[in-house]
């Protein structure tokens, strides 16, 4: 399976009449397996790509290509739970035939089981965001998209929560791309780094990463960041 992006526009016209151009030209490609991890200033375009990508959004000039059938699932920025339904509810309703051992693995990488019987109203921030990710990975998706799924959390659970992230992401061949304003968060899950510019985005730099996940020390990733740093994020 193979992902291409191809988005040479995006605008809108405000209420106040005025047209705002969001993003100028964004292309890529991902194939399954790879974690693709796109990284730029808030207020760049992010969202409204993911829109595009999630097919939630048609008017844009350009294309984006990925198998017919191809089963996607996405994972927004806020849980959008069902407060009325429990965690383990939540996530059959998404996909209601899932094999009680196949739930049972994921939960076990999400630390989920002992809220099985929880409501969102019960949980934590960093809970209910583990639970939007298990609904995701329940369908067993193609392709899988992450807004921001680290954002508002501390720094020890948004690496906890990475992990598992990992974790999930290694154990089935689907496409994976994840945005995020955390180089650190791009360098340690990410195949190859989206380099956006401030709006409308564009795609600055496009940066693999050939050192598997497992073997990203500390002194990797600092050099990894050390060496994104350099680049020149100006737009010519």
């Amino acid at each position: 399976m193979r992902l291409e992006v191809d988005i040479r526009a995006k605008s809108y016209t405000g209420a106040n009449g005025k047209r705002h151009e969001v993003i100028a030209g964004i292309a890529f490609a991902l194939q399954s397996g790879e974690v693709g991890v796109v990284v730029g200033p808030s207020g760049c375009g992010k969202s409204t790509m993911l829109r595009i990508l999630a097919g939630l959004d048609t008017d844009y000039q350009g294309h984006v290509s990925q198998p017919a059938g191809a089963r996607l699932a996405m994972v927004f920025q806020e849980p959008r739970l069902l407060p009325w339904r429990s965690v383990e509810d939540n996530v059959r309703l998404a996909a209601p035939g899932i094999a009680d051992a196949k739930l049972a693995a994921i939960f076990g990488v999400l630390e989920l089981d002992a809220h099985r019987s929880h409501f969102p109203g019960e949980l934590s921030l960093g809970l209910a965001r583990r639970v939007a990710l298990a609904r995701a990975v329940a369908v067993e998706p193609d392709f899988l998209i992450l807004d921001e799924p680290l954002a508002s959390l501390d720094d020890a659970l948004a690496a906890r929560l990475r992990e598992e992230i990992a974790t999930l992401v290694a154990n089935r061949p689907m496409i994976t791309l994840l945005v995020t304003h955390s180089v650190d968060d791009a360098v340690r899950l990410g195949d190859r780094i989206f380099l956006l510019s401030s709006r409308p985005a564009r795609l600055l730099h496009t940066v693999p990463i050939e050192i598997p996940r497992v073997q990203r020390t500390d002194a990797i990733v600092a050099a990894l960041k050390a060496d994104l740093a350099q680049l020149d994020l100006s737009v010519s």
